[in-house]
């Protein structure tokens, strides 16, 4: 029996991102998902179009749950005054630079809403070799482990870190702390451009809280098998 024919049970960890040109595209997507998938990321792409912030308005209509990945990095009053209009949409996650006066900023304008901030540490198509180009003395993961003292520091909910660093971040963050981990691929996909990638389960494994998983899903011939594939590899975590 196809995968596509047995009873859908969307995992709430699983987060697809909507990584594609135009709304009317993520809109075919999110239906052909159907109730395979409940979580969706939307990022500068599609707010780019001018449409993004309305289709995740809708998405939350529909019972969805949101995640903006605007990846804020500005002064302090511009992160905080962004963050406080985003809040009010109503959605559930937020990206920004893992920066102390980032972080602290937008704790401020999320004020006491349920939106929760989430610090991006280091992005996963960098390796150690980038960020001696970029002018870091320290590897990825020691990178990525100041930041997350920063983001705890700031009162941040988490971090976005790669599945080789979920351990860490599970460790100095401890229970609760939120830790989403972007590149993930299953075996049966391409790495495409992460450089630091793991499969569902190994993700789970280490400690993140959630699994971003796009263009093994997205790009598939079948969007909600191959949803539903992945959601099958996550429950044996």
């Amino acid at each position: 029996m196809a995968l596509a024919d047995l009873a859908v049970r969307a995992d709430p960890r699983l987060i697809v991102p909507l990584d594609l040109p135009t709304v009317d595209e993520a809109r075919r997507v999110t239906e052909a998902l159907g109730e395979a998938v409940s979580f969706y990321k939307i990022g500068l792409e599609l707010f780019a179009t001018g449409g993004g912030m309305g289709l995740a308005r809708d998405l939350k209509g529909q019972g969805k749950q949101v995640f903006l990945d605007w990846k804020l990095h500005d002064i302090g009053t511009t992160v905080q005054r962004a963050a406080a209009v985003l809040a009010d949409a109503g959605c559930d996650f937020l990206t920004v630079h893992a920066e102390p006066q980032v972080l602290e900023a937008a704790v401020r304008g999320k004020g006491r809403s349920d939106l929760k901030v989430l610090g991006v540490t280091v992005l996963t198509s960098l390796n150690d070799a980038d960020l001696v180009e970029m002018g870091f003395s320290e590897s990825a993961r020691s990178l990525v482990e100041r930041r997350i003292h920063h983001a705890i520091a700031a009162g941040a909910d988490g971090v976005i870190a790669s599945p080789h660093e979920a351990a860490l971040a599970r460790q100095i963050g401890g229970k609760g702390f939120l830790v989403v981990t972007p590149g993930v691929r299953p075996d049966w996909s391409a790495k495409n451009d992460q450089a630091r990638a793991a499969t569902p389960a190994d993700a789970l494994r280490a400690g993140a809280s959630h699994i971003v998983c796009g263009r093994p899903i997205t790009a598939a011939n079948d969007p909600r098998e191959a949803a539903l594939r992945v959601v099958q590899e996550m429950a044996t975590a």
